[in-house]
């Protein structure tokens, strides 16, 4: 996998969010947190998932100190939870773009949320971070439908790659 690929993911992962972004910013707040059986119980817990992965990656590939699991310190409202996920996104396609390729195979050190020391290759990592979001952004998409948000259309990759040729 080449730097290359992954910096078209980080192109679809901004893309993707976006379009989610719009769509969660449009329904009600009573829709927003509205409990439904998935695996965060809800569509704000949903994204919040989501944008505490990308941050928790995005700062563990900067070696931030200290790192912190938003899931459990985030208090504030929808907007700015909105506004970090677009940060962080930004930000793992920032690093992409000045990330030496060199590098792919080499592995990165970091504590898992537990506070375990684990290693994996660059490679995986970025493999993970997108593909981690994609799913997720799919539960969202079902989850605006069921509190009755029809407004919705695909994130899927082979929509971005058409929009971009």
């Amino acid at each position: 996998m080449t730097k290359k690929y992954f910096l078209q993911m980080a192109g679809y992962n901004i893309w993707a969010n976006n379009l989610v972004e719009d769509w969660v910013s449009r329904i009600s707040l009573d829709q927003w947190e509205t409990p439904i059986v998935s695996s965060f119980g809800s569509i704000a817990a949903t994204i919040l998932h989501i944008t505490g992965a990308e941050k928790v990656w995005l700062d563990r590939l900067n070696y931030a100190d200290p790192i912190g699991w938003l899931p459990t310190e985030f208090k504030g409202s929808r907007e700015e939870l909105l506004a970090t996920w677009s940060h962080a996104s930004a930000g793992l396609k920032q690093f992409l773009e000045n990330f030496d390729e060199a590098r792919m195979m080499e592995n990165i050190s970091f504590k898992r949320i537990n506070g375990d020391a684990y290693l994996m290759p660059y490679y995986q990592v970025f493999a993970h971070v997108f593909n981690h979001s994609t799913f997720h952004r799919g539960q969202v998409v079902t989850l605006l439908r069921q509190v009755g948000f029809t407004d919705v259309g695909s994130t899927d990759l082979l929509g971005f790659y058409r929009l971009k040729n």
